[in-house]
């Protein structure tokens, strides 16, 4: 089976946009020729591909064509960027990325790969525990996540991990925990998490005991998160103890590491691949150190 790019690519684009009428004004057709460029595919593949709702959505099978699509687009791009082509008006290279990582050592090392490459990217922040389900999807070209396992058609490198421990300012513990860190303090006191998928505080609370259940706020930025502890409004999991200068007391208790990895399509991908050395160099130097290990999964096919 050969499935034409320009079928794969109306596809990604119906779903893209979120119905065939604004793939059709997105692609320059008609909504009828974009109905029978996806049915025609669907023929192809003997399989319904999109799910007719609003908006339209991509079945499993759909999502594979997907990601081929987009591996296409990638190649292109990749193609004339290689072959010294204008590339100002390259697609971004899209990335999935968790926000702590975005928020300390992410950012240099990016930034000078952009340079030198002449390429610009485009972040999802997500969850690091649900980044690579932008990868299965075909959303993203790589993804910076706490799953070891590769999604299928892609490598797996370890990056490192980030180490937590619980911080909170000296007025809240005056106030909250004035005889010390105690479980009847911490089943009253206020917590601090960055929205309702962040575990760390929870996984903290469990090493003092498994029934506690304080008031608990959701910050879902990090620079902000780490604010809202300086202030005082709870405790909460760090990776410094003084995030943007605040003086901050160790609540103590266990550290908590994250291991971190990097997967990313198996592309023959320059941009793709320079990026990837320059992202797991910087992490290497900057995270503690975990086995490091490379793994690819078998190749994907749509």
């Amino acid at each position: 089976m050969k499935v034409s790019p320009d079928l794969a690519l109306t596809l990604a684009a119906a779903v893209d946009t979120g119905s065939l009428e604004a793939a059709a004004r997105a692609l320059h057709l008609t909504q009828s020729a974009v109905s029978q460029r996806i049915a025609a595919l669907e023929r192809l593949t003997g399989q319904v591909l999109l799910v007719r709702s609003r908006p339209v959505r991509a079945t499993p099978s759909g999502e594979a064509v997907i990601r081929y699509a987009r591996q296409l687009e990638h190649l292109d791009e990749d193609l004339a960027h290689g072959l010294g082509l204008d590339t100002a008006a390259s697609a971004p290279l899209r990335l999935a990325v968790n926000a702590d990582s975005l928020s300390t050592w992410l950012l240099p090392p990016l930034a000078q790969a952009c340079a030198q490459l002449s390429i610009t990217v485009e972040l999802l922040r997500e969850d690091e525990a649900r980044t690579a389900d932008l990868l299965a999807r075909g959303e993203v070209l790589a993804a910076i996540t706490t799953r070891s396992r590769p999604v299928p058609g892609c490598t797996v490198t370890g990056l490192g991990s980030m180490s937590y421990r619980a911080f909170a300012t000296r007025d809240y513990m005056a106030r909250w925990m004035p005889a010390g860190v105690t479980v009847d303090a911490l089943a009253a006191a206020p917590v601090v998490d960055f929205d309702g998928s962040d575990d760390l505080q929870t996984r903290w609370l469990r090493s003092w005991s498994g029934d506690l259940a304080p008031p608990r706020h959701q910050v879902p930025s990090s620079s902000e998160f780490a604010q809202a502890i300086a202030l005082g409004m709870g405790w909460g999991m760090l990776v410094s103890a003084n995030p943007d200068g605040a003086d901050l007391v160790d609540l103590g208790g266990p550290t908590i590491d994250v291991p971190l990895h990097w997967q990313q399509w198996r592309l023959a991908s320059t941009s793709l691949r320079a990026v990837a050395d320059a992202l797991v160099a910087a992490a290497r130097a900057e995270l503690a150190a975990t086995p490091g290990r490379q793994v690819s999964s078998a190749p994907h096919t749509a």
